[in-house]
């Protein structure tokens, strides 16, 4: 994902072990422990099929439900019991991370659009960009900074409100190019060496991460390219004519300075926090921004990122009932008892990643859960530990990109002000490099690395 700092890498898999140990006294059956979240896609994809809307249908709700479901059928535990489980999950240090971000993206992005940085920096995109490559310019813009900052986080908070502003002035579909954004987020994600993912698919698998990034090059470039050749031909119908008007340099300082720190290392949540404060400074020195302005400024950001901050505790609380009782076990035991061969012993990997991801909505933690078990699945069938690496990486980054309750496309929903759900269906690189890594494990390639 992007935004746990390396130090907490061990702390996490520490503390996923004493919870596992903690609530393991109780097993449940496997469909039941998992239920949960089918309720959670029923209630949601049902109601908004019926409402013929899928923007009618709060995705908090239908979250709701589903916790409200779990915390009910959670057997062996008293009712503080389980209420205590969910809140552990809720309380969780990567969920409050992930809210700390939300809260000081907010009010970066809605104190950047007061000073009118966002502006400013749309019309200088258009200015640059040809209006035939403007789609393939986003996206290889948003492959490169990701993989520059190994922060797919990052880079949504830095050019989804950009790409928001260039939608409106192109009229085009918001949901496609905050996509855009989205799909280069992950590529560069998943190949930085400075990407929380890479560190725990490599440490746990003990290969050296210029190795895993060679063969995760070899699977996601040819992907990738092809994307960007797919925006290049979507791109020939687009015309741009940009205002004349001169542009105001100064208003670009805080995305300057905010892409700069994080390329340099910098904690995300550092990066915002100071981008906020220089947006304060140049809106107070230039009077186009007040005191009381800035204040407002900043309350309407986290205001609106509310509803991806109740839908975040809703969605840790809800998965950690999951994990504590079974649901995390039966798909491992579930998936490594039929392996035969290699084939199979590697998409038992990339299945097991998959579908922790998709009961953790993180795929650091998804890795990180699995990291052990791939390790002795790569052992005992002698597979290759920097292609399991690549798997893991991989796959754990495709399913973060298909679930409308991850950090990402939470983010980048709140951000560009539409339904995390109208994204799914425009994010052309994940699903392509779905298909690329499944066909890298069917047909045994990259042969050096099979």
């Amino acid at each position: 994902m992007g935004i746990i700092p390396d130090r907490y890498i061990n702390d996490l898999a520490r503390s996923l072990k004493k919870r596992c140990e903690k609530y393991s006294n109780t097993p449940m059956n496997g469909w039941l422990a998992l239920s949960p979240l089918l309720v959670f896609l029923c209630v949601y994809l049902v109601s908004s099929i019926i409402a013929q809307d899928f923007y009618k249908i709060p995705i908090s709700a239908a979250f709701l439900v589903a916790s409200v479901y779990a915390v009910a059928i959670c057997r062996g535990k008293t009712l503080e019991e389980r209420v205590s489980i969910f809140s552990d999950g809720a309380g969780n240090r990567n969920v409050l991370l992930m809210i700390w971000i939300f809260v000081l993206a907010g009010a970066f992005a809605s104190t950047a659009k007061e000073i009118g940085a966002i502006d400013a920096t749309v019309n200088l995109a258009l200015r640059i960009l040809p209006g035939k490559l403007l789609y393939a310019g986003l996206f290889l813009a948003s492959c490169f900074i990701s993989m520059s900052i190994g922060t797919s986080v990052g880079t949504i908070v830095a050019l989804v409100p950009v790409a928001a502003g260039i939608a409106q002035e192109i009229d085009a579909g918001t949901a496609f190019i905050t996509a855009i954004i989205v799909g280069g987020a992950f590529f560069g994600d998943n190949l930085s060496f400075i990407s929380d993912t890479t560190i725990a698919a490599t440490r746990t698998q003990e290969c050296s991460m210029s190795d895993k990034f060679k063969v995760n090059l070899r699977i996601v470039g040819p992907a990738a390219l092809a994307v960007f050749i797919l925006y290049i031909f979507l791109g020939q119908s687009v015309s741009i004519n940009p205002e004349t008007v001169p542009i105001d340099w100064v208003l670009l300082i805080p995305y300057v300075l905010v892409i700069a720190f994080a390329v340099s290392g910098m904690d995300v949540s550092a990066v915002l926090t100071i981008g906020i404060g220089v947006n304060a400074l140049i809106g107070f020195v230039r009077g186009s921004m007040t005191w009381s302005s800035w204040l407002g400024a900043i309350g309407s950001g986290i205001s609106g990122m509310g509803d991806l901050i109740i839908v975040t505790m809703l969605a840790g609380g809800m998965l950690e009932l999951i994990r504590s009782n079974g649901g995390i076990d039966f798909i491992v035991g579930g998936l490594t008892k039929h392996i035969k061969g290699k084939r199979g012993a590697e998409l038992s990997i990339a299945g097991l990643v998959s579908l922790a991801n998709l009961c953790t909505a993180n795929n650091t933690i998804a890795i990180i859960t699995t990291g052990r078990i791939a390790r002795d699945i790569t052992r005992r069938f002698g597979l290759d530990p920097r292609k399991s690496a690549s798997i893991l990486d991989t796959f754990s980054c495709l399913i973060q990109g298909l679930i409308p309750y991850g950090a990402q496309l939470l983010m980048a929903s709140g951000l560009a002000g539409i339904s995390s759900v109208s994204i799914i269906g425009h994010l052309y690189y994940p699903f392509t490099m779905g298909l690329f890594a499944l066909g890298a494990i069917l047909f045994r390639l990259p042969r050096k690395y099979s």
